[in-house]
């Protein structure tokens, strides 16, 4: 294991010995968890970044706008039909409104 050394303001290492004593874990503990955490954050930011700038690129064409819409128009009607015929079978009415 690599070891670096990390400068910090008074009140952050304050707050880290507070928690590290208040959860029984080490401030290397926590640090490397904040660590971890925030890195596998950014990565997942960039990756929703990439999708989001592929799928506007894809609606961007009318062809595949229409085919991605046309499948999730049929993945909504089976999706709802399936919920119905569970709902009946279950003796539930699909029509009485539940929310009330």
């Amino acid at each position: 294991m690599t070891a670096i050394s990390l400068r910090l303001p008074d009140n952050i290492e304050a707050n880290l010995k507070a928690e590290a004593l208040l959860v029984g874990k080490t401030p290397s503990e926590i640090a490397r968890l904040a660590i971890s955490e925030y890195l596998a954050r950014r990565e997942k930011e960039r990756f929703m970044t990439q999708m989001v700038a592929e799928i506007q690129t894809a609606y961007a064409n009318p062809v595949i706008a229409n085919q991605a819409q046309a499948f999730a128009d049929e993945l909504v009607d089976e999706g709802l039909n399936a919920v119905i015929a569970a709902e009946l079978e279950a003796g539930i009415d699909p029509d009485e409104k539940w929310w009330r």
